[in-house]
């Protein structure tokens, strides 16, 4: 299944979202299947979920069923239930392939909001420059710190300050927040306390240079 954060639904945590989606599946009446033991669970399977604040129009989940259903029944009924800004896109049957196997890199767009567009490219280029820009960010262990260069296959500048950000998926998982945080080291007459708009634009397979669909 392939849905999308839209607008203020950008701000939607991946347990908020996980929430709605639940009740959604209960108004829909969405034959579920149950996981087994002493507490059942909805078997519902998340792949590679955006950050909070990132909106997105390529995010992937994987669900059972306890009977056969027809995709696009599924994809209507859930689209009608969810709130508005949370849209399924495509449903499709899964097959035995793991879909977070098959999700292994992001198109991204980042809208800086401030700078000017000469310094943005010239931070773009001194970025991919570089054979190494380290970055920290806490996580749950603890403060960490990771080479952000090394996931970026490619990034260009769009119209003004936007960008456009192509990444691979590896461990630990780089995200645009960090990019954009190497961007700042390299150029520090980018730094700013207003957070970048970002938008997930595809996710799936990299196949000769590109993004291909993981539901195909």
């Amino acid at each position: 299944m392939r849905y999308a954060k839209r607008g203020r639904a950008r701000f939607t945590s991946h347990r908020d979202f996980s929430r709605a989606f639940e009740r959604a599946l209960v108004r829909a009446q969405v034959p579920m299947a149950y996981s087994s033991g002493f507490n059942p669970h909805l078997r519902i399977s998340y792949a590679n979920a955006s950050s909070t604040g990132a909106a997105t129009e390529a995010e992937y989940l994987e669900i059972a069923l306890a009977a056969v259903c027809d995709p696009q029944a599924v994809r209507e009924a859930l689209d009608e239930a969810l709130p508005p800004g949370l849209d399924v896109i495509a449903v499709v049957e899964a097959t035995s392939q793991s879909l977070t196997d098959l999700l292994q890199a992001s198109l991204w767009e980042i809208d800086l909001i401030v700078g000017e567009p000469s310094v943005v490219a010239a931070a773009v280029d001194a970025f991919m420059a570089r054979e190494s820009v380290e970055v920290s960010r806490m996580t749950k262990s603890g403060l960490r710190t990771f080479d952000a260069r090394a996931a970026v296959i490619e990034m260009a500048p769009l119209e003004g300050v936007r960008l456009k950000l192509l990444s691979l998926h590896g461990t630990p998982l780089v995200r645009p927040d960090d990019v954009v945080r190497g961007l700042r080291l390299v150029a520090p007459e980018l730094a700013t306390d207003q957070p970048p708009l970002i938008t997930r634009i595809e996710q799936g397979p990299f196949v000769d240079g590109r993004i291909t669909d993981p539901l195909v």
